[in-house]
């Protein structure tokens, strides 16, 4: 009997083999992965002090010393970049880690329930999602005042409802499948079939849309340091630094400039991660392939 050598087809590869030679989560991952360096080499290391206020530098332009320049405080902008980095990704991380954590057995059990536990848990979730992060962190923050963890419990709880209702719509697209039939006549209770088949065949989707709560979480967290419901001095973030720059972009516009271009880096890297994983992982993407 002979043994067939041909390569396996693309979509029998392994998944890293696959997603590797897609170019947008390649770019993506790179993107995402030097941005998530540089918040680990800030730990260790960082080009100053920020701590540090040289008042005789403030302002500065760029130069070898200050690559990115200085601000009004004489701080240096690049160090400032590199420590609002690990703010930024950690309260984006644990928002979506509260998001899907919640979220997903929420959506789980309302597809799996049925009925009045379905509609309940669909109307809470509408009465969650028409509250802004924005708005949930100026209700937190007037309570418990103003905090880079209350951002990130309000930015979780606006990812709750999200994570909810995509576990809720892909559980429901599976539950009349055969499988899942023939395992609830084998005797197998419905939590059990969750663990053991729902999630298994929701996680491609819920891996894509945590790549994009991702980007927003970063997005969010900016937009409440900015406002000042994030992050308080002396810790920097990206926010923070745009909200200080605003009122001295015609005297120094980099103060503005390299704070914007990380947000948008970052944001641009998780977004074409997120698309390439959505390309890789959907298996009609990868019948026309």
């Amino acid at each position: 009997m002979s043994v067939d050598a041909s390569p396996p087809p693309l979509a029998q590869r392994s998944f890293l083999s696959a997603a590797f030679s897609n170019g947008s989560f390649t770019a993506g991952i790179v993107i995402t992965g030097l941005i998530a360096a540089m918040a680990l080499v800030s730990f260790v290391w960082t080009p100053y002090d920020i701590t540090r206020l040289e008042v005789a530098d403030r302002m500065q332009g760029l130069s070898w010393a200050h690559p990115f320049g200085t601000d009004h405080f004489g701080r240096d902008i690049l160090t400032m970049i590199m420590i609002g980095s690990r703010n930024s990704i950690a309260v984006a991380i644990v928002a979506v880690v509260i998001g899907m954590g919640v979220g997903v057995p929420l959506g789980c059990w309302a597809a799996a329930r049925g009925g009045f536990v379905d509609e309940a848990l669909m109307r809470f979730n509408d009465l969650v999602f028409a509250f802004p992060a924005l708005l949930s962190a100026i209700l937190i923050t007037a309570i418990f005042g103003p905090s880079a963890i209350n951002a990130i419990i309000a930015i979780g709880i606006f990812n709750i409802p999200v994570f909810a209702r995509v576990a809720r719509a892909g559980a429901l697209a599976i539950w009349p499948r055969e499988f899942i039939l023939a395992a609830r006549a084998a005797g197998k209770g419905k939590a059990l079939i969750t663990v053991e088949h729902i999630l298994p065949n929701i996680a491609s989707m819920l891996l894509v849309q945590g790549t994009i709560q991702f980007a927003l979480g970063v997005l969010a967290e900016a937009a409440l340091s900015y406002v000042g419901l994030g992050a308080q001095p002396p810790m920097p973030s990206w926010g923070r630094m745009l909200f200080d720059a605003q009122t001295r972009m015609m005297v120094a516009p980099h103060l503005a400039l390299f704070p914007g271009i990380a947000i948008v880096v970052t944001v641009l890297g998780l977004n074409l991660m997120g698309d390439g994983l959505r390309d890789v992982l959907d298996p009609r993407l990868r019948r026309e392939r």
